[in-house]
């Protein structure tokens, strides 16, 4: 399958096209700024509280205004604020410009030019399944992990590359549990024996109601049901899975279908889907599927590798969220109704915790040519356009073994509504306090009554 090159990083995608970030005349040089950033009366600037879609927005001007001295960013949830590394050089002026546009500076050893080159080598010395990598700018290095199978010759192998990168570049860790896909055989959505969680309801470039779910879904069966033994409702449309990402787009079979841009979080509650956003290293995130319902944690890194043992798969999101079998293809948003990521696979249990990595919904959107909706109706026979309806979480299924091993596994649907006459409504979530009311397309940060336990 081709896809045009999908940019490092991308605008927030929603409904009916870009979000406008008018961020610009924030960057714009300060006639009463002093060279190390301070305003005409001495004072420091000081950086700007911000939410965490603003830091995301901000994140991307300033990759564009430091140029080469941009060495990473990530969000400080305590403070709310955006933290901005830099390699020093010669260029003060654009330094000036970032603090001025409300961003935490901080100096750097570690260029992305030389991180990226980092992951290279362990690419082409360490591409083991088992492991994974992808850059924590908390750290300013690169985050190796290797789950429990790596051992012996195997990590002799992997800590000789990394030692060879050179000190202060990267950091390795082992994984309790095995790196696997959460594909699973079990109650749910159905393909071929099998289930998957849906991520999120969308409209296609055809203008036909489909929804998001993790490619290794997608190539595993090309119907989907909401019942075992059931009739097909969706099939899959365009899928891709090892390689350049972990997502597919699957079209409902009945073209009225009514898929609102929502998630079911459980108790007959919702959070309603506005856009999809890139995800920043520190964000709090939440993941919903139908095995474990709902969780949530952080995002710990970007452009993550992980080697599952059917293949390599690249540019994941790496977060701290705990998934289980029954999970994948579900949906990873914020508290404030942001679209992230679809659950790809990882290591570990909701026991014990471990390491999950998530598709970006933005990269999967513009590689199938899809748009999220502003949580209206959306039916292609209706006419609906791509971007003017859609939604988030209606059922999906999977099929045979597209994981690692017997292990992985999938869940239902996240979208709590029907979808084509079919009840694809998401189960409950025991014990979660997940707030008591729906919320509206233009929720701010908190409406959603989400509570966080990390």
């Amino acid at each position: 399958m081709s896809h045009k090159r999908i940019p490092k990083r991308k605008a927030a995608i929603a409904a009916g096209g870009v979000v406008a970030l008018g961020a610009a005349a924030i960057l714009l040089p300060n006639a009463n700024a002093s060279q190390d950033g301070s305003s005409a009366n001495g004072a420091a600037a000081a950086p700007k509280t911000l939410k965490a879609s603003d830091a995301s927005d901000l994140a991307s001007h300033l990759q564009e205004l430091l140029g080469d001295a941009f060495a990473g960013s990530y969000y400080d949830t305590d403070q709310q604020q955006l933290v901005v590394n830099v390699v020093p050089g010669d260029n003060n002026n654009v330094i000036v410009q970032a603090k001025k546009a409300g961003a935490e500076i901080r100096e750097v050893d570690n260029s992305l030019a030389e991180l990226a080159a980092g992951a290279r080598t362990l690419k082409a010395d360490a591409t083991i399944p088992g492991t994974s990598w992808a850059v924590d700018p908390r750290t300013n290095k690169i985050l190796v992990t290797a789950d429990s199978t790596v051992t012996g010759a195997k990590w002799d192998q992997l800590e000789s590359t990394v030692d060879s990168l050179g000190s202060g570049m990267a950091t390795i860790k082992k994984s309790a549990g095995t790196f696997k896909t959460f594909l699973s055989g079990g109650d749910a959505i159905f393909g071929g024996g099998a289930r998957c969680s849906a991520g999120f309801n969308v409209v296609a470039g055809d203008g036909s109601p489909a929804f998001l779910t993790a490619g290794h879904c997608g190539v595993a069966a090309a119907e989907w049901s909401d019942a075992q033994d059931g009739q097909p409702i969706a099939t899959v449309d365009q899928a891709t899975f090892p390689g350049d990402g972990d997502f597919a787009l699957v079209k409902y079979d009945d073209p009225a279908t009514v898929a609102p841009s929502e998630v079911n979080v459980g108790d007959g509650r919702t959070v309603q889907i506005t856009q999809a956003a890139d995800a920043e290293v520190g964000l709090q995130v939440f993941r919903m599927g139908s095995t474990t319902g709902l969780n949530d944690g952080q995002v710990l890194g970007l452009d993550a590798t992980v080697n599952y043992p059917e293949g390599t798969v690249t540019g994941l999101i790496q977060t701290d969220v705990c998934a289980e079998p029954g999970d994948s293809g579900g949906s990873l948003f914020t508290q404030d109704g942001l679209a992230i990521g679809l659950t790809s696979g990882g290591s570990g249990d909701c026991t014990v915790g471990g390491e999950t990595f998530f598709q970006p919904v933005t990269t999967a959107l513009e590689a199938v040519g899809a748009t999220l909706g502003a949580g209206d109706a959306a039916g292609g026979g209706a006419g609906a356009g791509a971007g003017d309806e859609a939604g988030a979480g209606a059922g999906a299924g999977a099929g045979d073994e597209a994981g690692a091993g017997d292990e992985a596994g999938a869940g239902q649907e996240v979208g709590g509504e029907e979808a084509g006459g079919q009840d694809v409504g998401g189960q409950d979530v025991g014990g979660q306090d997940v707030g008591g009311e729906d919320t509206g397309a233009g929720a701010g940060q908190g409406d959603s009554g989400l509570t966080g336990t990390h």
